[in-house]
């Protein structure tokens, strides 16, 4: 657990009384003395106030201590694990209810923003790293010290915000978990079915339970890359398998709706947004980085990533719903001829993909969960048969459309489109938002076009999963 501290938990203490003070701040008080100083001695006091300005500003990253730190091809590995998931065989899925212009550039619009937002958070996780003379926070310190340091109003609300964070993380964490979950007994079971014995799908969840336990049991994020490189190469695998199917005998495009009604719009949103599912991700990787200065920037490892996310997801939902139209399943592997060994293959290999991929996702909800089982719970055994429990969560609704768009709009809305803008409009406060405050206004829009999916796609997906049948 100590190489986990620097990542997700930490034991710094409670916001004091008095805030530490910001950088505009830090800066007009040293140049106030600097000219107490030169009043009372003089020209002798200027080598001294040019030495003071020369001071190198803290770094972060020079005061992390992480005995297992990642490398530049380990992140963009975990990176590229921690989004393409079960998310990208459900585009097609998304493009049925979008249509499929719509879902064509909505998805590259969505994925810019997404990105966008990434970059945000670690612009402020770095920003509030130097104003408080810390190595590392995570999601919910950035959104804790944003309000701690921000205005004096808002300070009374930092806690809530902490709170509000981990929350909606342990819920879209736990959601892909219990997506995962059931993506992989789902695949499983068709494959079983079709050349054995037909079983229901929760016999399938009971007997994963026990090795989704042993795979968990794997806690670090330099052991797990190994883990995250044969499951990325087992789904290029699926993909590509899976576009050979696609790709055969491609119908028109007037064979499909072009736009989606304004009823479906809303299940594209949260299906979509759950498919860029690597904000819970982004601190952690980034505090765990060997050179940490080369996760950002117009190349940088967070970039070139989900350039490639984005572009696979557009991809795998333009060809599957332009290929099986409106009979376009919650997972495209499900659509797959039964009758092809090939695509029997497809579907034990994303299954295995997906159940190596489920100790990077389960990482960040641990870490939070378990200091509070840990709590209640007085022996080790009871303690992690507490945690495992909440995997059963997946066999209550052995549906993935319902369940993927829902947790896309509840909380990966809340955690990729919500939070980011709110934390960077508080953290820069003082520091100002650019010429015309074009900052100001971008994160404005951004924030009302997370609250409308979140909204208007948690209303939807309520309603498909407790009326099926009317969608």
């Amino acid at each position: 657990m100590s190489e986990l501290q620097p990542l997700l938990q930490s034991d710094r203490p409670e916001a004091s009384e008095n805030r530490p003070a910001l950088r505009a701040e830090q800066e007009e008080n040293t140049s106030e003395s600097i000219l107490d100083i030169k009043n009372d001695e003089g020209t002798d006091s200027d080598a001294a106030a040019a030495q003071s300005s020369q001071k190198p500003e803290y770094n972060p990253s020079m005061h992390r201590t992480l005995d297992h730190p990642t490398s530049n091809v380990d992140t963009m590995i975990h990176l590229l694990k921690g989004n393409i998931g079960t998310g990208i065989l459900a585009m097609p899925d998304a493009f049925r209810n979008a249509g499929l212009y719509v879902g064509l550039f909505g998805t590259l619009i969505l994925g810019a923003i997404c990105t966008h937002c990434m970059h945000m958070l670690v612009r402020c996780s770095r920003e509030l790293c130097q104003r408080l003379q810390q190595p590392a926070l995570n999601f919910p310190e950035v959104g804790y010290w944003s309000f701690e340091t921000g205005p004096a109003s808002l300070k009374r609300y930092s806690i809530t915000a902490r709170r509000m964070i981990t929350t909606f993380l342990f819920i879209t964490q736990m959601g892909f978990c219990c997506v995962y979950f059931l993506f992989v007994a789902l695949n499983v079971k068709e494959v079983i079915d079709h050349y054995f014995v037909k079983l229901d799908v929760r016999v399938y969840l009971i007997i994963l339970l026990f090795p989704m336990i042993l795979i968990n049991l794997l806690r670090n994020l330099k052991y797990l890359a190994p883990v995250s490189f044969f499951a990325a190469i087992l789904t290029v695998t699926g993909l590509s398998i899976s576009f050979f199917y696609m790709l055969q005998n491609l119908p028109r495009t007037d064979t499909v709706k072009p736009i989606g009604s304004w009823a479906t719009l809303p299940l594209y949103f949260g299906t979509a947004i759950y498919a860029f599912e690597g904000i819970g991700v982004v601190l952690p990787l980034e505090n765990n980085m060997k050179s940490p200065q080369d996760f950002g920037g117009i190349t940088g490892v967070l970039n070139t990533g989900m350039v490639i996310v984005a572009c696979l997801y557009t991809s795998v939902g333009f060809f599957g719903y332009l290929k099986y139209g409106e009979n376009v399943k919650g997972s495209i592997t499900l659509n797959l001829p039964q009758d092809h060994i090939l695509s029997q293959l497809v579907r034990i290999a994303m299954a295995i993909a997906i159940f190596l991929s489920y100790p990077l996702q389960f990482y960040v909800p641990m870490n939070i969960v378990e200091p509070v089982v840990v709590n209640h719970f007085e022996t080790n055994r009871a303690q992690y048969l507490a945690n495992t429990a909440l995997l059963i969560l997946a066999a209550c609704i052995p549906n993935l459309g319902p369940i993927i768009s829902l947790v896309g709009a509840i909380s990966s809305s809340a955690l990729a489109l919500i939070a980011p803008p709110i934390i960077e409009i508080i953290t820069f406060w003082a520091v100002g938002y650019g010429r015309y405050n074009w900052i100001l206004w971008k994160d404005f829009a951004i924030l009302i076009f997370g609250i409308s999916g979140f909204v208007f796609g948690t209303y939807a997906s309520t309603a498909q999963i407790l009326y099926p049948s009317i969608n």
